[in-house]
């Protein structure tokens, strides 16, 4: 397996990812993933067999802004290469995949490339039980959410560079 970042090309395969790992509240739209790809492919992280199975894959937009707010979710063109914060919005492994170290292997990456591009950090929101999960990488839970993203409550998690 490999990691690379995504092109336009990959929106139907990343669509199909998004819907087996989250309830549809919550999941991405083929046409919101189209919309990001456009935006920023390069803020895509997918793992990939070599077959091209996209298997895990995490993205999320650039800004200055320090918590990811709903409607980031929603409208691309907030994205700022610039920006200092790297936002994560979906962490995504194909359920036949999980428990191998692969959204781990991706999350890695992602932390690797953010602090290459000189960014402050991450920044990401999860549910309770994935608390523990994201704090193993170096995240710091920041308490609840002010998100009600899919109508469920969430925990604000950020990972600092400095």
């Amino acid at each position: 397996m490999h990691i690379r970042t995504a092109t336009p090309a990959d929106a139907a395969a990343l669509a199909a990812v998004e819907a087996a790992c989250f309830p549809p509240a919550e999941a991405a739209t083929a046409a919101e993933i189209a919309d990001r790809l456009a935006h920023y492919a390069g803020h895509f992280w997918l793992l990939e067999e070599d077959d091209g199975t996209v298997v895990s894959f995490v993205d999320g937009m650039v800004t200055d802004e320090p918590r990811l707010r709903d409607e980031m979710y929603e409208n691309a063109a907030l994205h700022n290469e610039d920006g200092a914060w790297q936002m994560i919005f979906g962490v995504n492994t194909l359920p036949s995949y999980r428990r191998h170290g692969c959204a781990g292997q991706v999350l890695e990456r992602v932390i690797a490339d953010a602090k290459a591009q000189g960014r402050k950090g991450c920044v990401l929101t999860c549910k309770d039980r994935l608390v523990h999960y994201y704090e193993k990488f170096g995240f710091v839970n920041e308490g609840v959410s002010q998100s009600t993203h899919g109508g469920v409550v969430w925990y604000d998690m950020r990972l600092s560079f400095s």
